[in-house]
């Protein structure tokens, strides 16, 4: 459904869907919620609304449907790609103030609201010797209803997976204010379509997620991790290829380039790291074979060339992968006046890593471009920022052409436009060249669960051609 771009909507009947006041119309508090961490273009809601409960998001959704007035759910803000960008105005619905938790240790379950804090339930967790595990770089801000939305993941999805591998259950209110659950607390089911996994990752476009019992993970006895440095980004990411080849199972493996490496050192006092193409290589057990298996990731490091290898003493792996968790603001801060143009996020073959690896290289160099990589590479995942001058329109170009060169390369080599931040504004444009006539299911399911189209318009889904608007 097409929307006139300067329409506004009615919202006075929220003041009536929820409790306590939990609104807001003026301007003030609306601007706050008109874009997320993306570089995409915001725009002013007419309303932002927090319900406590499902039966609160149920009364918001069913009246906004009835009304045909846009809502864009938002959890932590945290998105890269515009997820929670209102792009058709209407109701932004936080769902910030659903934050129960409860724990079933036996069951190596947990059972929370989507406004819960990433950070905040492994917190709580650590006290039963648990947590949920994909370690995630915003972990402070995202939440699990945001997680579940853009099927999140992070530093450890190379051993533990992706967000989709951990959910067991979804409670979603549909856009006609239905509550519904999908799925069930157990580990698994062939009972019918399996409609948790439509939900994971649709950014809120078919459901509004309200509750999600979550799949657990001991905390391992044993960690133990290394800094290695390579003499080019070609041998550190063949020796990334080489390792999960080789079956080793990592509980992270992360690739920092050299001009990533400068950024880290620019932006803390207290650190000072190689400027080398560089793995963070970390493995996890409950058993003392991690000190041979430990030998065996650098005696393939080895074979590649490894300029260095420092291990790390647990006590101190929270300073590194907290320098890691620093790349964004450290890129952001590196040169005064510049802007990070995009993050990138692009996943490959574990074969193919060396290629797109050089593809963002080779694509830099010949745009004229400061851009940076880091990676969950054992998993075949890959981000690239570009620091740009935002008042320089012909770089922001370039490096938005940096960006599809990219993507379209990681699509060629049987991968995907996004491995871990979604659809949501920014690639919508390579939907129908990574799925092609699939596309014409997704937009099926689309108009089954959201016929009137109130949901996060604008995301995930492409355009139409206009003859078929």
């Amino acid at each position: 459904m097409q929307r006139n771009p300067d329409s506004s909507s009615d919202c006075a009947f929220l003041d009536d869907a929820v409790t306590d006041g939990r609104v807001a119309h003026t301007e003030s508090v609306r601007e706050q919620y008109a874009t997320d961490e993306s570089p995409h273009a915001g725009r002013t809601p007419d309303a932002v609304v927090w319900p406590a409960s499902a039966d609160e998001v149920a009364a918001v959704l069913a009246e906004a449907n009835d009304r045909d007035i846009p809502v864009t759910p938002r959890s932590g803000g945290s998105g890269l790609e515009g997820n929670a960008i209102p792009s058709a105005g209407g109701i932004v619905l936080s769902t910030a103030e659903i934050e129960h938790v409860e724990v079933s240790p036996a069951d190596l379950q947990a059972t929370v609201g989507a406004g819960v804090v990433y950070d905040d339930l492994n917190d709580k967790l650590a006290s039963n010797g648990l947590r949920f595990a994909p370690g995630i770089s915003s972990g402070e801000v995202a939440t699990i209803g945001g997680m579940v939305a853009t099927n999140a993941s992070g530093f450890n999805a190379v051993r533990y997976g992706e967000t989709r591998d951990h959910v067991r259950r979804l409670e979603v209110v549909t856009a006609d204010g239905r509550i519904v659950e999908c799925g069930r607390d157990v580990v698994k089911t062939s009972a019918g379509y399996s409609l948790k996994d439509l939900f994971v990752g649709s950014e809120g476009t078919l459901g509004v997620v309200t509750e999600v019992t979550l799949g657990l993970v001991g905390i391992p006895e044993y960690r133990r991790a290394a800094l290695v440095t390579f003499p080019s980004r070609a041998a550190a990411s063949r020796a990334v290829a080489d390792a999960i080849g080789s079956a080793l199972v990592p509980g992270a493996i992360e690739f920092i380039d050299t001009t990533a490496m400068k950024m880290l050192n620019a932006y803390h006092d207290d650190v000072s790291f190689e400027e080398r193409p560089t793995l963070i290589i970390e493995l996890h057990a409950n058993n003392a074979g991690i000190e041979e298996d430990l030998e065996f990731a650098k005696a393939i490091c080895e074979d590649h060339g490894m300029l260095s290898w420092e291990a790390a003493a647990e006590e101190n792996l929270g300073d590194i992968w907290q320098a890691r968790r620093d790349k964004y603001p450290a890129t952001q801060s590196y040169r005064e006046g510049w802007e990070v143009a995009l993050v990138g996020d692009v996943v490959v073959p574990i074969s193919r890593y060396p290629e797109i690896v050089e593809e963002v290289s080779q694509a830099s160099e010949e745009l004229d471009l400061l851009t940076s990589c880091v990676g969950h590479a054992g998993d075949g995942n890959l981000h690239f920022t570009s620091l740009v001058d935002p008042e320089d329109e012909e770089m922001v170009a370039r490096a938005n052409e940096l960006n599809e060169r990219v993507v379209r390369k990681a699509i060629a080599l049987g991968g995907s436009a996004t491995g871990e931040h979604g659809v949501g504004i920014g690639k919508r444009k390579f939907m129908d060249e990574e799925h092609g006539p699939a596309i014409d299911l997704m937009r099926s399911i689309k108009d089954t669960f959201d016929p009137n189209g109130i949901l996060n318009p604008g995301k995930v889904l492409p355009e139409l051609p206009t003859d078929e608007r």
